[in-house]
């Protein structure tokens, strides 16, 4: 099973994310389940939620606290939130982000897998708006090689339908070339 947490403000789409990448899951014939957080529910305010894919079926419902894979949406959350908090020692942090990755690895204490793309940069460019969700599914997809990226894109097309899902397929096709990834110290 590969447990991830999404990190990001209301009105960005962590818990859409999540969403998506849970029935792209089910949809390749794999179990999956997604499901938000919330604290404070306004737009702006820092939002979880979190998503489980297995070949088994899923029993437990809980909160993920030891995540495989955190993926941060906003990078203004990374100095603000602990958002590598609980991750696995041999997981991934998944940014959008233009800082380098030693400044990261210094702000969050994380030494894993990082990966990094430039999500705004790429959101606004083709979506016309900084909002990151699909963006960041396509870093997801580079790192965590479960589902197919195609399938991911018809889920994708299918949940924002034709018009912005085509932007937003163009975006996480964009996010998957463009994510580097950074192995974990030794």
């Amino acid at each position: 099973m590969i447990e991830i947490r999404f990190h990001g403000r209301g009105g960005q789409g962590a818990v859409t994310s999540a969403e998506i990448l849970a029935t792209s899951a089910i949809g390749a014939g794999k179990f999956a389940q997604a499901f938000p957080s919330f604290g404070p529910e306004r737009r702006g305010a820092p939002v979880i939620a979190f998503a489980r894919i297995s070949e088994e079926k899923i029993e437990n419902r809980s909160a993920i606290l030891e995540p495989d894979v955190v993926v941060v949406l906003d990078p203004a959350l990374i100095g603000i939130v602990k958002v590598a908090e609980g991750l696995k020692k041999n997981g991934t942090l998944v940014l959008n982000s233009t800082k380098k990755v030693d400044e990261i690895r210094k702000i969050t204490n994380f030494d894993g897998n990082i990966a990094i793309v430039d999500g705004s940069r790429i959101a606004m460019e083709i979506i016309g708006t900084n909002i990151t969700n699909m963006v960041m599914l396509g870093a997801l997809a580079k790192v965590v090689e479960v589902i197919p990226p195609e399938k991911i894109e018809e889920n994708i097309l299918h949940r924002l339908g034709e018009n912005l899902g085509k932007k937003n397929v163009s975006a996480f096709k964009k996010a998957f070339e463009e994510t580097t990834i950074f192995q974990r110290k030794s």
